[in-house]
């Protein structure tokens, strides 16, 4: 039995179902979502959060695939895995444009969707495709924590 996540996972998970849904069932992205959040309970931040990234990945979509061939070496993005593919967008789209996301959890979140619903070895080829993408990102793979007013 699967355990309830909460939180940003949650709302990742929801990221990769409707963005997989939406590979196979393209239709408008606004009634899309509207059927989509009727089955589920977010908060007003995490359907935010969601759309946001929802948004941007079908935007981006053909940068994003682009960037994934150009170093997922000799794997062009439309012969990988639907999930692998699904999870590594969303990975990448938060590593280049979501300054508030370290570039190292987008990436172990992508690692772990991959494990959970592709296959072990799928999370090894999207850590190594993205982990090669981070080295070339302008940004810190990691954050640090800083307490409010230590500034």
């Amino acid at each position: 039995m699967k355990k309830k996540l909460n939180g940003r996972r949650q709302t990742r998970e929801w990221i990769m179902q409707f963005l997989f849904q939406l590979d196979f069932n393209p239709e408008p992205i606004d009634i899309a979502l509207q059927d989509f959040w009727e089955e589920k309970e977010p908060s007003e931040k995490e359907k935010s959060y969601a759309e946001e990234i929802i948004k941007g990945v079908v935007q981006r979509k053909a940068e994003l695939d682009e960037r994934l061939s150009v170093y997922a070496k000799r794997w062009n993005s439309d012969r990988m895995g639907a999930v692998d593919r699904t999870v590594m967008r969303v990975a990448l789209f938060e590593m280049l444009h979501r300054e508030d996301v370290p570039p190292i959890v987008s990436i172990n979140e992508a690692v772990h969707f991959a494990k959970d619903f592709s296959s072990f070895q799928s999370g090894r080829f999207v850590n190594g495709v993205l982990d090669r993408i981070r080295k070339d990102i302008d940004r810190p793979a990691r954050t640090t924590y800083k307490p409010r007013g230590s500034e």
